[in-house]
């Protein structure tokens, strides 16, 4: 969703956003769509200063305005800015009212009058049967989401270094998430120091978050920043779900959607944020529907909202570290303790790039090495040389991307060149390329430097080792499955721990699990009835973001003959 606003100055990208798209992102309801609306909702007289929303409350409702008006305030460190007046015909909220989670801003009444509060029950009802006023509440919604987003401003406030790597990992956790914060740079910000005074907290301590302008978190992990915004819908331990989908890559949230719209009770759980591996591409140009391309991090919000729409249930930062299969309905044992159970298991929990065995690669991580390619990373390295390490389409990607904001671009692969892993398009976009260079059969083979990464070296196919004064080194090498929590399980593995299925599983597979079942395992299910696995995780499995959607689209087919079986 952020991706139209997230490559320019974000002062301007707000202000274009909201002369642009204004009727869009602020549209007056007509006397036919609020009756439409009145079943819906109760009536409510309010008066002049009454509060009807504040930020970080859950549970909170949309309001349509039927007489006097309705200011809506984004409170920030310094005081509380005016984001819109509503009147009659307006209505407040956004995406986080969709899913009952803490308001970003606080809604209040200017103009006594009256509103139609809906509640969140009644407003999914809506979105799910009304097309008409599906569309344009949807729009509305996200779009006034990208201006929050894009205006950098509230009460979130992330203090932090372009050096430090902690800084990083809050900076990506937040955008990718596309949670609205303010970014104060230490290295670049004269005013900083007050800012620290005021809250006592040393430059030793950064990064410090300042959660809803009050709570100060200093170097959080992103499970504990999580709980502090309240960026997940409460979890009921005790429900069982019809399935539980673990990852929201492009695969898992594909499963939602057709899950959730399907009628199924979906929950999803997402141990960083939406789109995988695909959530941190700049640009993919080969996705079908998408001619001009569209960032991975757009996509999996888009995705990420469809899901929502249908009334999936979603969390971020929050990893799943064991599937217990020694009954039915299954048990996902969660990284804070808690514990949820499925009917039916999706693992969609994909892969991770590989990381080379270098001495020092752990301690450079998010301070030169990096594993994404987005707008947050290339800040880091603009007019400076830099280099990609893999030779998939991701680190083309990345390559096309970069070479546009960086002064030189090395691409080091192992193989003779890029022909046998890489689309063809990027492969001549970046023959096309002047500051791009391909070294083939070559690899890194030391890092070096202080606090920061400052040198890279590596052996060419000659047998030479040339060191270079590079400080960026962008790792984008091969995938490494996350099936470590299903360990202490009977999914059965192949040789490089990616998750078998149906025509893949042996005689010995299924024996080893006690599979109990007359018939064969079904399309993607696993050698456990019930557990499916698609996408990356899945062996064998095409490497391709179409291809992870299909089959997370697909498994739901075979989720619902799970169930019925499960009925019988």
């Amino acid at each position: 969703m952020s991706a139209d606003v997230e490559a320019v100055d974000p002062r301007v990208a707000t202000t274009n956003l909201y002369a642009n798209r204004r009727e869009q992102m602020f549209p007056t309801l007509t006397a036919e769509q609020i009756a439409r609306l009145e079943p819906h909702g109760q009536r409510m007289p309010i008066s002049r200063g009454q509060v009807l929303v504040e930020p970080g409350v859950r549970h909170g409702k949309m309001y349509v305005i039927l007489a006097g008006s309705l200011e809506i305030v984004r409170p920030g460190i310094e005081g509380e800015e005016l984001v819109v007046l509503h009147t009659a015909g307006g209505f407040a909220g956004e995406m986080n009212t969709l899913r009952g989670l803490g308001s970003l801003v606080r809604a209040r009444v200017r103009e006594a009058g009256e509103v139609l509060a809906i509640s969140e029950e009644e407003l999914r009802n809506i979105v799910q049967t009304d097309a008409e006023l599906s569309e344009l509440f949807m729009r509305a919604f996200i779009l006034r989401r990208m201006g929050l987003v894009a205006s950098q401003q509230g009460d979130v406030v992330l203090i932090g270094s372009r050096h430090s790597a902690n800084t990083l990992r809050l900076q990506q956790f937040l955008t990718r998430n596309n949670f609205p914060y303010a970014n104060i740079d230490l290295d670049a910000d004269d005013s900083v120091q007050s800012l620290l005074d005021r809250f006592h907290v040393s430059v030793d301590e950064i990064p410090v978050v300042l959660c809803r302008g009050k709570q100060v978190m200093k170097n959080p992990t992103i499970e504990e920043l999580a709980a502090c915004l309240g960026m997940n819908p409460q979890m009921d331990e005790t429900a069982v779900h019809d399935v539980i989908i673990v990852g929201a890559g492009p695969a898992g949230l594909a499963a939602a959607v057709y899950a959730a719209s399907e009628g199924l009770d979906v929950l999803v759980v997402e141990s960083t944020a939406p789109g995988g591996q695909a959530g941190s591409s700049s640009k993919i140009e080969n996705y079908l529907g998408f001619p001009t391309g569209i960032s991975g991090m757009a996509l999996a919000g888009r995705a990420l909202v469809q899901s929502q729409k249908f009334g999936a249930n979603v969390s971020v930062a929050v990893e799943a570290v064991r599937l217990h299969c020694d009954r039915r309905p299954y048990a996902v044992e969660l990284s804070d303790g808690r514990v949820v159970t499925g009917s039916c298991v999706v693992i969609a929990s994909g892969a991770q790039y590989r990381k080379l065995d270098l001495e020092s690669l752990e301690r450079f991580e998010g301070a030169g090495v990096y594993y994404a390619a987005t707008h947050l990373e290339a800040r880091l390295c603009r007019d400076e040389e830099i280099i990609i390490v893999g030779g998939g389409n991701s680190a083309g990607q990345a390559a096309v991307f970069l070479a546009g904001s960086c002064r030189h671009v090395h691409i080091l692969v192992r193989s003779n060149g890029l022909a046998d892993s890489m689309s063809r398009y990027l492969i001549r976009r970046i023959e096309e390329t002047p500051n791009i260079t391909l070294h083939s059969r070559t690899q890194v083979t030391a890092l070096e430097g202080g606090e920061q990464l400052e040198r890279v070296s590596w052996r060419s196919e000659a047998g030479d080792v040339e060191t270079h004064a590079i400080a960026h080194i962008f790792m984008m090498t091969g995938a490494v499955p996350n099936t470590g929590w299903l360990k202490d399980c009977g999914v059965a593995l192949d040789a490089k721990q990616f998750v078998r299925t149906a025509a893949d599983l042996n005689e010995a597979d299924l024996k080893a699990a006690e599979w109990p079942l007359a018939r064969q395992p079904y399309l993607m299910e696993t050698s456990l009835p019930g557990v499916f696995a698609v996408g990356d995780v899945r062996s064998d499995s095409v490497k391709r973001i179409a291809s992870g959607v299909g089959e997370g689209s697909i498994s739901i087919q075979f989720v619902h003959r799970a169930l019925r079986d499960l009925a019988v």
